[in-house]
């Protein structure tokens, strides 16, 4: 490789984040999910045509769903589009299905996801975090923290000058 030049990342389908998601839940433990999603849908994921904003996941009938996942349809897809807003089965074990329901029901903790993206093998996945929702007086901590981890690393840069 000659000098000066940077190694290139190899490009590959954008993965979506849901950045309101860690500043409105303090997030506890997060998994690795599957989705099954139509054809239209994956086609739109690669274009990058989707938004997590309002998206939650919930137990229904021994399955977990992601409910608000919003997929633009896919331009060329004419007449075969899909919904939009439509709910997504979640592909889980069935002991985590237990396990995250429990959870969820009994200490009022909301699944959310955080990010959405494809694997190395092209499959798409969703990164979700059990999380509680924060009151006020936890953004202002959490503002508090990271204002204050701010100033310190200005500081330290200042005097390495």
């Amino acid at each position: 490789m000659a000098a000066g030049k940077k190694q290139e990342k190899p490009k590959g389908p954008p993965s979506i984040e849901n950045k309101k998601a860690r500043h409105n839940y303090e997030i506890l433990e997060t998994i690795e999910a599957g989705i099954a999603l139509l054809g239209t849908e994956v086609k739109s994921l690669r274009a990058g045509q989707a938004s997590m904003g309002d998206a939650y996941a919930v137990p229904r009938n021994g399955e977990m769903y992601l409910v608000n996942l919003h997929i633009q349809p896919y331009q060329n897809a004419g007449a075969f589009n899909h919904e939009e807003t439509r709910s997504r089965r979640l592909l889980l074990k069935k002991s985590e299905i237990q396990k995250y329901t429990a959870r969820i029901q009994e200490k009022r903790l909301t699944m959310v996801p955080l990010k959405l993206y494809f694997n190395q093998k092209g499959i798409v996945k969703v990164l979700l975090g059990l999380g509680r929702g924060k009151k006020l007086a936890d953004h202002r901590e959490t503002e508090k923290k990271t204002q204050a981890k701010r100033e310190i690393e200005r500081a330290l840069r200042d005097a390495n000058r």
